[in-house]
Formats: C-alpha cells, structure tokens, sequence
C-alpha cells in the first residue's frame, strides 16, 4: 500500500484503513462547530432580547436612510422586522462560536430573496448598520469584536450582490440617459 500525504496507516490487515489527520472521520468531514469558543452568554443576551434589538435595528436603519420610510408599507416594513429578528438569531451564533459564517451564509441565502421583493442591497447594509449600533449597546467591547466581524461579513456579502445588475437601487440619470440612448 502506498504512503499518502497527511494520513498514516491505521491496521495492517487486508482493507488497511487510512486515517486523516486533518478531519476527525473521513466519511464525516469537518468538526462541527464550537458554540463556547466565543461568548455564550453574550449570544444568550442577543437571543432573550431579539425582538427588541430586531426592532432598534429597523428603526435606527430607516432613521439613518433618507427614503427607506417610504419605500416600504407597513407589509414590507413587517417583513424587514420579521428578517432582522432571524438576523440577530445568526449574529447570537456568530457571537457564540467567534465564527462569522453563521452571519455570512445567512446574507447569502436571503439576497436573491431580498431581489426577487425588489429591496435594495443599501437597505439590507443600513439595517446591519442599525443592528450593529442596537446590539452592541448590549455587549462588552470584547463581546463586540465577534460581532463587528460578523456584521462586518454580511455586509460584504451585500455589496458583492449590489454590483449585480437588477438590484432595486436608484441608478444615475446621466448615465441611465446615455445606456438609453436618449
């Protein structure tokens, strides 16, 4: 049997089963993860207040964004707050786990939703704007850190679907005229 990279030979009978050395079974994959490596008990604020920081959230993204109040009726606005509550669900798990990817995968699973309900990608980045300013007025500066990156890779994800074309946002007159040919 020949040596592979990063696996040592685990028995010597006929079948000789290999053992990774990077993942804990092969057929498994990756450890699941570590919901104490961050701060739980941070996670366990979020998650008994999200209502609120849901609703703090909305309310200081439509107060930051000049025009979001009207874009929305009271249906749309519902929906934003429905949203923003399982968004401070993912950032508790980012908080939690130090890892930003509940928050990251999170942003990239609704953005094509949030196209197909015609809300622009600048509306989703003021309300993780809003939710950060509303969530961290609960945590410590530590307990912030977790959340910053978080926030911060939701965001990222937005702007990479803003650059799509169809995103709901106002577009530039000048150049709309010129693409037009008018």
């Amino acid at each position: 049997m020949e040596a592979v990279a990063g696996a040592r030979e685990r028995s010597a009978g006929p079948q000789g089963t290999v053992d990774s050395l990077s993942v804990s079974h092969p057929a498994l994959g990756a450890m699941p993860p570590d919901m104490t490596a961050g701060f739980p008990a941070a996670a366990a604020r979020l998650l008994a207040d999200r209502d609120r920081v849901g609703a703090r959230a909305l309310e200081g993204a439509l107060a930051s964004m000049p025009g979001m109040r009207e874009r929305y009726d009271d249906l749309g606005l519902r929906h934003l707050l429905r949203d923003t509550q399982i968004y401070v669900e993912r950032l508790a798990k980012s908080v939690a786990s130090g890892d930003a990817t509940w928050t990251r995968e999170w942003a990239d699973w609704v953005s094509p939703v949030y196209r197909r309900r015609d809300v622009p990608m600048d509306d989703l980045i003021g309300l993780s704007e809003g939710l950060r300013g509303a969530a961290g007025a609960q945590l410590s500066p530590d307990e912030r850190v977790p959340m910053d990156a978080a926030i911060d890779a939701a965001v990222k994800v937005f702007r990479f679907y803003r650059r799509i074309s169809g995103d709901a946002r106002t577009r530039n007159r000048i150049l709309a005229a010129l693409y037009k040919g008018a």
